[in-house]
């Protein structure tokens, strides 16, 4: 027994019960006020019938509507404050890579020379609007 395998089980059975939440919302009180707007009491009940065949698309309303609920849920509730987590925490974060000029790879800070192509690369400098100017300037020659 692993904690990851306990995370995703545990997140599978949460997942679960909150569809089963969000399409009873959707069913019993977004549909109703939806419908009582448009006229129609019931989306559920909205079919069309060609050569036969009962095409039910008040179910695809219904579902439609669940879905977006469930991923502005998940994108207001977890993706946006996460968002702003990590970007806050990467904010105060040292770079320890910096691109190389010649075939735009990464490499570390310290590095003289690209580790993919081989180029000759300029120390790295303090200044983070320019990485690639010499560390301190050079003294004139004698």
């Amino acid at each position: 027994m692993r904690g990851n395998l306990i995370d995703l089980a545990v997140a599978v059975v949460i997942g679960t019960a909150f569809t089963a939440m969000v399409t009873a919302i959707v069913d019993d009180i977004i549909t109703p006020l939806i419908a009582a707007i448009g006229g129609q009491p019931n989306f559920g009940n909205l079919s069309f019938t060609i050569h036969h065949s009962q095409f039910k698309y008040g179910l695809l309303i219904n579902a439609v509507v669940a879905f977006l609920i469930v991923a502005a849920v998940v994108y207001f509730l977890i993706v946006a404050p996460v968002a702003r987590l990590t970007t806050r925490m990467a904010r105060h974060k040292e770079a320890t890579t910096r691109d190389c000029p010649e075939c735009l790879s990464e490499i570390p800070v310290a590095a003289t020379r690209c580790m993919y192509c081989t180029a000759q690369v300029p120390p790295a400098t303090a200044d983070p609007a320019d990485p690639f100017a010499p560390a301190s300037p050079t003294p004139p020659a004698l």
